[in-house]
């Protein structure tokens, strides 16, 4: 089953349950991958999916932040009830060791050599952890590798 279809047979239980709070936000999932498939005129993957999981979440942890500094606690809870409803969409992340190894490889596959080779490794890098790790986290261990 894929990821796609995973989250339509939610959206039908989360229905079924009368689960307001989980529906509303699997359907804002679904209209996102709607939209990027009819702007683009493909059909979205796995991959393309939990991309777009993956900008929904930051999405919401932005709000939560900005809720939180303007004493809109209500709101900030509400957005991070929908964070964990998306959070189940993405697969399993990476330990912090597994992502040093992982940028040690694609230091050495690519043969940088300093600060100005860190958008080869990013390349390499995006396509191998993008959904599985903190991508910000990421790119500040690169940059310390190659500072190094």
């Amino acid at each position: 089953m894929s990821l796609k279809e995973r989250i339509n047979e939610d959206m039908k239980t989360a229905m079924r349950a009368k689960a307001a709070d989980k529906l509303g936000t699997i359907r804002l999932l679904l209209a996102a991958i709607k939209q990027k498939e009819v702007d683009e005129r493909i059909t979205l993957d796995d991959a393309a999916t939990v991309a777009i999981v993956d900008k929904l979440i930051k999405q919401r942890k932005d709000s939560i932040s900005q809720f939180q500094a303007a004493g809109r606690t209500d709101l900030a809870d509400k957005e991070a009830a929908e964070v964990e409803v998306l959070i189940v969409y993405m697969p399993q992340q990476l330990s912090a060791d597994e992502v040093a190894q992982a940028v040690k490889a694609a230091v050495a596959q690519t043969g940088a050599a300093g600060p100005q080779d860190m958008g080869k490794v990013m390349g390499v890098l995006k396509g191998l952890l993008a959904g599985r790790a903190d991508m910000t986290a990421v790119s500040a261990q690169v940059k310390a590798a190659l500072a190094a």
